[in-house]
Order: C-alpha cells, then structure tokens, then sequence
C-alpha cells in the first residue's frame, strides 16, 4: 500500500525548494509571516490490486493555498491579488512545471516505494481574501497519480 505521509512530505519539500516560500503543512509555517504556502492532504483513491498485495495504485488530492499578505516594512500595506497570482504561478510551474527539451518535469517528486506516473491540477478555485487580517489566498488543487514500486 502506498502511505500518504512520505507523499505529503516529498510534496512539501518540493514546493519550499522549488519556490524558495515556507509551507506549513494545514497550518502557518512556525515562525514564518506571508507570503508563504498552506498544503493540505485532501482526497485519496485506492485501485488496482486488493488491500492484500503490496503493487497498488494510488490518486492523492492536495490543496495548496498561497497565502500573501502585508509587506513588513510597509504598516499600512496588505496583501494584494498580484503577489497571491505570482505565488499561484510558483506552485504551478513547481509541480507541473516540465522540461521544454526532454519533457521531463523540472522537480523531482521522490517518493520511497512508490512512483508518480502522474501529476495534473485537480481545480483551482481562485483567490479570496479577507480584509479583517489583510490577507489575500488563492487555492489551487494538486492530482498525483502513483504506483508501487
């Protein structure tokens, strides 16, 4: 069976290396102020083979929220939907980005015991913001499609 954790943790350290932006995994980054990522483990589907056997597919759904915000040296500023759709962009090209000349995609997404045979944007329902705090998300959905190893 394919566990979700060494998914969620691969998925995680592709996008803060690739974007070079904190992600908290359901929850602020420790100490980190905006902009930074929200990832979230949304959906699963098992197929193939019986719970019994060890080669099974796998189709995992995560959201990742970019959150933007207020520029720090700026007291009066907030976030703003430009800074959320650049981010947005970020983490599309990370996980979708692929390789003009090979076709290969540009972040490796490693995964012990398993192997991504897929990955596509699953929805992406936009930005919101909320002006209580200042802050401007916008949520995109992650569809990985993966295979025992």
């Amino acid at each position: 069976m394919i566990a979700r954790l060494p998914v969620t943790m691969a998925l995680s350290a592709l996008l803060a290396s690739a974007t070079r932006l904190p992600v908290g995994r359901g929850r602020q980054p420790e100490g980190a102020k905006p902009p930074y990522y929200l990832l979230y483990a949304i959906t699963s589907n098992i197929s193939g083979a019986p719970f019994s056997d060890q080669h099974e597919d796998s189709t995992l759904v995560y959201q990742v929220t970019s959150v933007s915000g207020p520029d720090p040296t700026r007291p009066e500023s907030y976030g703003v939907a430009d800074q959320a759709e650049w981010m947005a962009d970020l983490a599309r090209t990370a996980i979708l980005g692929r390789h003009a000349a090979t076709g290969l995609w540009l972040h490796e997404l490693t995964i012990p015991g398993a192997r991504v045979t897929g990955r596509s944007l699953d929805a992406e329902p936009g930005g919101t913001n909320d002006p209580a705090d200042a802050i401007m998300s916008y949520v995109q959905r992650f569809k990985f499609d993966l295979t025992s190893t």
